[in-house]
């Protein structure tokens, strides 16, 4: 998935460029996504062991990560939505 060399498949200096910004960013998505799962892991986690206490401070970090990836373009704001509301309302019937 990443390449190593890049000239070896872009001839043209632009599509050089385009290369390496597309591996760039790839690996700056890749970690904006992979915060955004382990937060929302973390407040499952939480919910699971019944800690009301805990699940809500992490639900406070993990609703501002979430609407960074969204305003990234990471993730779609109906489903950024859609998750905040179902762990909102799972903490509330704890």
């Amino acid at each position: 998935m990443f390449f190593t060399n890049i000239n070896s498949m872009a001839n043209l200096s632009g599509s050089i460029k385009r290369a390496r910004q597309t591996i760039k960013r790839n690996k700056h998505n890749s970690q904006i996504r992979t915060k955004t799962r382990t937060f929302i892991k973390k407040v499952t986690y939480a919910l699971q062991d019944g800690k009301k206490d805990q699940a809500q401070d992490n639900f406070k970090v993990m609703q501002k990560i979430i609407d960074q990836a969204v305003s990234k373009g990471l993730m779609h704001k109906n489903k950024a939505a859609r998750k905040k509301s179902r762990i909102n309302s799972q903490i509330k019937m704890l």
